[in-house]
């Protein structure tokens, strides 16, 4: 058993499939291929991944710089993450 820390105003996350509500679960459990390579990991949370306390989700670093911008990295990233494929989690909360 793993166990994560997620932000207390997270949303709950959604059944696979189904829209992303930026829970972070599955980037907080183990990166993925692109936030293997920034995060020189391949367990545990991913050091991409931004709490947003404006839209109180998580959101993926690549994307996103701190002022918000689309970083140069994004069209990759959002490629990589499988970004608007919906939830690919298959992580389970006790």
């Amino acid at each position: 058993m793993q166990i994560i820390r997620i932000h207390a105003d997270a949303p709950l996350k959604p059944a696979p499939g189904e829209t992303c509500t930026g829970c972070g679960v599955c980037c907080l459990a183990e990166p993925c291929p692109a936030g293997i390579l920034v995060s020189w990991r391949r367990r545990g949370a991913c050091r991409a991944l931004r709490w947003s306390e404006a839209e109180r989700r998580y959101r993926c670093g690549l994307m996103q710089d701190t002022a918000g911008r689309r970083t140069p990295w994004a069209r990759w990233a959002r490629r990589l993450i499988a970004a608007g494929a919906g939830c690919d989690s298959d992580a389970e909360l006790a």
